[in-house]
């Protein structure tokens, strides 16, 4: 009988390890493929445009590991706006060249569909390695942070069925399905407090 391993909050250095672990889990969704065509690119993409992400949610989120670093969670506390990374368009262009006004039109279809009014976690990354998922690693995660902060509401953006199963699982609910343009659907998804 496996048992799960331990959840660790990340520290500054760990921000290249957790955007690695969510490139790795990310690269065959259907989002990932309208985010970046080229197979031949999209890891690598991916990988740069997480590091902006995944350094930023050290600094104003909040990031946990599995400690046999086979999955993380990333999530950011909306109690009071957020700034945008340091840089972010010189470099999102960096980091995404060719690919870069497809992960502009990402982050506008997120922003349109993003609740606003009231304060929650909005878990912006759960990723679990290729050869861990249906492990319960991802349970884990989940629910390490829906035990810390059981007084706080939480969303999320569901990128596959599966995912939303999970979610759905852990007691979030449909908030609406949305499309990328002319791209995949993505369900936002409510967790009420408690």
């Amino acid at each position: 009988m496996s048992t799960l391993p331990g959840i660790v909050d990340a520290g500054p250095h760990d921000a290249e390890l957790a955007a690695d672990i969510i490139s790795d889990a990310f690269e065959a969704l259907d989002a990932a493929t309208w985010l970046v065509a080229d197979p031949g690119q999209r890891r690598d993409v991916l990988a740069r445009d997480m590091l902006i992400w995944t350094e930023h949610a050290l600094t104003y989120g909040m990031v946990n590991l599995a400690d046999d670093l086979s999955a993380v969670a990333v999530w950011f506390p909306v109690v009071e706006p957020i700034p945008m990374p340091a840089d972010y368009e010189e470099r999102l262009d960096k980091a995404c060249g060719e690919w870069a006004d497809r992960f502009r039109a990402l982050d506008t279809t997120f922003e349109a569909n993003h609740p606003h009014g009231e304060a929650h976690h909005h878990l912006a990354f759960l990723a679990v390695r290729p050869g861990y998922q249906g492990s319960g690693v991802g349970t884990a995660l989940l629910n390490h942070h829906h035990e810390r902060y059981a007084d706080m509401p939480a969303y999320l953006e569901a990128s596959s069925l599966g995912s939303r199963r999970l979610y759905l699982r852990h007691g979030y609910t449909d908030a609406g399905e949305f499309r990328l343009p002319d791209g995949p659907p993505l369900w936002s998804m409510w967790r009420p407090a408690g």
